[in-house]
């Protein structure tokens, strides 16, 4: 079926209605596929486990085991190459996608990435399942998309309920899901997006809960709330955390340089740095391996010292450099994570011998400081309170939560430290010579836009307006009633505009609307 302007235009009318429904479907097939992505890296973890027990102190049986990672190396390099897209987080990809700016294949990504991220893990890799999860979910709406023959438009959506739905399940954190769709992947709120990406999400946990079971990411417990006369201590975290997060960005994007430089490396190259680093690091030091899950339970069980903490601290940071910035299928979500909890529990051990801190409120402060870090890094602070609410379980912490995030997000964004994600796009586009990867197509699409208050377009007639070419403003919904809108339509703050264009524009008209509704010059 022709996707042309007069079939969009109708389609859009019945769109939140619609989506419920597909967002439903959605969320089922994206939850069961994270789920076995789930189950299969659990099994990855534990056969690393027994490797690594079986070839300690035997050499012939440590370079059989430096061989099987090279092999390893050399697989998931050919994947890389057969499914350039799959390379690293796969999340920027999802926000280039839902941008019109990037184009994937759900049948190569989705079992190129599944494998890859199998055998990253595998091998010991500081590397998360979340981002991978993310892309898994994104792609899986993707594919319901095209098996229904949607629209671009419609496509996007289902996508960002993917997304969405891959989170969830990953983490059994429904409503970060949400907000991580909606605040990092399709930067926007609408009831049609919102509802559609709440059935997604929940449905995907619900799946994913009721086969693996209820219980919160973190089991780790927090017996006391961190008293009011303390949160003068949050300030100085969360500033310090903003610190700690430009920092980690920097030297994940160095990392990429350097793998990167002409002549250096190639695919397997690069993966093969990362897979013998994983080699060295498990017989010397393997509890930095994986995504290092088992480093919190060490810490909140009080088995670290402050020592150790900062020595596996730097270990572990430069190797999810060396691990991410290979280009392994991979995330950096979970490691940065981790990362978090020890600067946490770092700075609850100096605060005992500073200031007097009770031991009792370690715990509190690792949680907070992963809260902080993950805002710092990713620049998403809502989404960072919701998850480390749901992965702990914990409601008594929000307001000191509420504070460590906002603390590291305006130290973070003082430095000029652009969030991890949107770098790593650039980056990704910039690779790519910034165009669109396959056929353009001449479907029809559409985005909706907020006029934030102060923008450009505040105050001003639709006809006073220098629109983007290819650029058609189709709607105007203004205190939930919709609008026709005209030449001399005054737009106001608050307008939520609807713009169609080809598809081959989306990523160029969505900058410009952003730029016309969000800023004010």
């Amino acid at each position: 079926m022709k996707k042309n302007t007069s079939y969009t235009i109708k389609r859009i009318q019945r769109l939140p209605v619609i989506l419920i429904g597909e967002g439903l479907l959605t969320g089922l097939v994206s939850g069961l596929i994270v789920m076995l992505y789930r189950i299969a890296l659990t099994y990855a973890g534990r056969w690393l486990d027994l490797v690594l027990a079986f070839i300690q102190g035997d050499p012939l049986r440590i370079a059989g085991w430096f061989v099987a990672l090279l092999v390893l190396a050399v697989i998931v390099g050919r994947l890389a190459k057969w499914e350039p897209m799959i390379s690293g987080s796969g999340i920027p990809q999802v926000e280039g996608e839902v941008q019109g700016k990037l184009s994937q294949d759900f049948k190569k990504v989705l079992p190129a990435k599944f494998l890859g991220g199998f055998l990253c893990l595998l091998g010991g890799l500081s590397l998360g399942r979340e981002g991978p999860s993310i892309q898994l979910g994104a792609m899986s709406g993707q594919g319901v998309s095209r098996l229904l023959d949607r629209g671009k438009t419609e496509e996007n959506y289902l996508v960002t309920c993917g997304a969405s739905a891959g989170l969830a399940a990953a983490f059994h954190a429904p409503l970060a899901g949400v907000m991580f769709a909606l605040e990092e992947i399709h930067k926007g709120f609408s009831a049609s997006i919102l509802v559609s990406v709440m059935t997604a999400s929940v449905t995907a946990d619900y799946i994913c809960s009721h086969i693996m079971g209820l219980d919160p990411v973190f089991q780790f417990q927090l017996e006391h709330v961190l008293p009011q006369d303390h949160y003068w201590m949050l300030l100085i975290l969360g500033a310090l955390l903003g610190l700690a997060g430009a920092a980690y960005n920097r030297v994940m994007l160095k990392a990429q340089d350097l793998y990167k430089k002409p002549g250096f490396l190639n695919e397997t190259g690069r993966l093969a740095v990362a897979f013998l680093t994983a080699g060295v690091l498990g017989l010397v030091m393997p509890s930095v391996l994986g995504t290092g899950s088992g480093l919190i339970t060490d810490l909140t069980a009080g088995e670290m010292l402050l020592g150790a903490a900062a020595v596996i601290f730097v270990v572990k940071l430069l190797f999810s450099a060396v691990s991410f910035g290979s280009g392994a299928p991979g995330g950096i979500f979970f490691p940065l994570l981790v990362l978090g909890a020890l600067l946490g529990g770092m700075f609850a051990m100096a605060g005992t011998e500073l200031f007097g801190l009770d031991p009792a409120y370690t715990n509190n402060f690792v949680l907070l400081a992963m809260a902080g870090f993950f805002t710092a890094v990713v620049r998403a602070p809502i989404t960072g309170i919701i998850l480390l609410f749901e992965m702990s379980g914990s409601v008594s912490q929000m307001l000191s939560l509420a504070i460590v995030s906002v603390a590291a997000y305006i130290t973070a964004t003082l430095l000029k430290s652009e969030p991890i994600y949107e770098s790593l796009l650039g980056r990704l586009l910039e690779s790519r010579g910034k165009k669109k990867d396959g056929s353009a197509g001449g479907r029809k699409v559409t985005a909706e836009f907020v006029i934030m208050s102060g923008s450009v377009l505040e105050g001003r007639r639709v006809m006073e307006i220098n629109w983007p070419k290819n650029c058609l403003l189709v709607a105007l919904e203004r205190d939930g009633e919709e609008r026709i809108p005209k030449g001399k339509t005054e737009l106001m703050a608050g307008d939520r505009l609807t713009v169609m264009t080809d598809e081959q524009d989306a990523g160029y008209i969505h900058d410009k609307l952003e730029n016309l509704c969000y800023t004010s010059f």
